[in-house]
């Protein structure tokens, strides 16, 4: 297979900790971003107990990224669970070498990190927590 960014080793020992991490309250997030000088998908941000606010607000204007997200899911019944959420953040307006690099090395990583519920988002504005229950719902 043919890709066009690598990952960076540590981040994918990172993510892999991060998938199996017992959760028992809060959301978790490591945000990637590609650096364009070696092409290669680098960690840029993580945090736990981030409120989805929080993360909209952490997102670049200009550049897209890929959030890899554990969600605090309240399910109706009263349940709890912590999806893995993979999210493909590329807001208008950005360069077209931008769109295209982190385009063309999405679907990559999503493989590579082994992430299947994926959504793509354009306006950080749009992160809410009712529109990731509603994907997730579906």
């Amino acid at each position: 297979m043919s890709q066009t960014c690598d990952v960076d080793p540590a981040l994918l020992e990172k993510l892999e900790a991060f998938r199996f991490a017992k959760r028992s309250k809060g959301n978790a997030t490591i945000i990637c971003k590609i650096n364009k000088e070696g092409l290669l998908i680098v960690e840029e941000h993580d945090q736990d107990n981030l409120s989805i606010d929080a993360l909209a607000h952490l997102l670049p204007d200009n550049t897209p990224r890929y959030i890899v997200l554990s969600y605090e899911l309240k399910h109706d019944d009263g349940r709890q669970s912590f999806p893995l959420v993979f999210l493909y953040y590329s807001p208008n307006g950005v360069k077209p070498e931008f769109n295209v690099l982190y385009a063309s090395a999405k679907t990559y990583f999503q493989n590579k990190v082994g992430l299947g519920k994926v959504f793509d988002l354009q306006d950080s504005d749009d992160l809410t927590d009712a529109w990731l229950r509603a994907k997730l719902l579906k």
